[in-house]
């Protein structure tokens, strides 16, 4: 029985609030090798150290003692590296005033 209900169960819609809730429960708490984002070209690391957290109705990436990029949940769009390292964060960052910007954070390896 329970094999058809893991054929038939409802996939969960990645633009909807509860997946983006979700994807920031499982992110937060999560520590930070480093962090990097795409510019005129080049993939520059822009921060080292810290941690992913939420607060509030924001998700926060802090890193190098500073806050790198803000975002409400509802506008957050999170996927994680082919290779589970890491994950890329997309949407209007509050830091800079509403500017859509993506950065990759990857994560501390802790062995399991």
């Amino acid at each position: 029985m329970a094999l058809l209900f893991g054929l038939f169960k409802r996939k969960s819609d990645p633009t909807s609030y509860e997946f983006r809730l979700k994807r920031a429960k499982e992110l937060h708490g999560q520590s930070i090798k480093y962090v990097t984002e795409q510019r005129a070209g080049n993939e520059d690391v822009v921060g080292r150290g810290g941690a992913l957290c939420i607060h509030g109705d924001e998700f926060i990436v802090d890193s190098s003692g500073d806050r790198l990029f803000s975002c409400k949940i509802r506008d957050l769009e999170a996927s994680y590296l082919m290779s589970g390292d890491g994950v890329i964060i997309k949407g209007p960052d509050i830091q800079s005033g509403g500017e859509m910007r993506t950065v990759t954070v990857h994560f501390v390896y802790y062995r399991k």
